[in-house]
């Protein structure tokens, strides 16, 4: 039998619980977004769509390997977002998951990450690997492309 212990809540078998209520509870201490955020200036590409994507643009392209767990690769996401702005219409911003896409990297030689690689005509003009600040990203796109 449940007893009533004041408004919404009751007694059932020796547990208190909340029949009703008007109150909604908050957890402050809700974990983290997993997602990163990515500008809408920025492409995702995978194994299947890479040739398409990447090779076959016609503008250049900075191409990000990354991985959702690599925290150096999180700490540049800002940088190709201000990048993506500054370039836009002259160079495309393409990011491809190494743990969801395994054969491109394998086929570019990538041992680690970020590794961040210019791509015109088809071709590397030039490649990075770990994370560096905007002032040498620019640098290097300058005179890739």
């Amino acid at each position: 039998m449940a007893k009533t212990f004041g408004t919404g809540w009751t007694r059932d078998m020796g547990l208190l619980s909340v029949a009703d209520a008007d109150v909604t509870v908050v957890n402050p201490l809700s974990p983290p977004s997993l997602e990163t955020p990515v500008s809408e200036k920025i492409t995702h590409t995978s194994d299947a769509a890479f040739q398409k994507d990447v090779l076959d643009s016609d503008t250049p392209v900075l191409l990000d390997f990354w991985a959702e767990w690599c925290g150096p690769c999180k700490a540049i996401a800002p940088v190709l977002d201000q990048l993506a702005d500054q370039y836009d219409g002259k160079l495309k911003i393409v990011k491809i998951n190494i743990d969801e896409n395994q054969n491109t990297p394998r086929q570019f030689g990538v041992r680690g990450i970020p590794t961040l690689m210019v791509f015109k005509g088809g071709k590397v003009e030039a490649t990075q690997i770990g994370a560096v600040g905007k002032s040498q990203l620019d640098q290097m796109i300058q005179k890739a492309i």
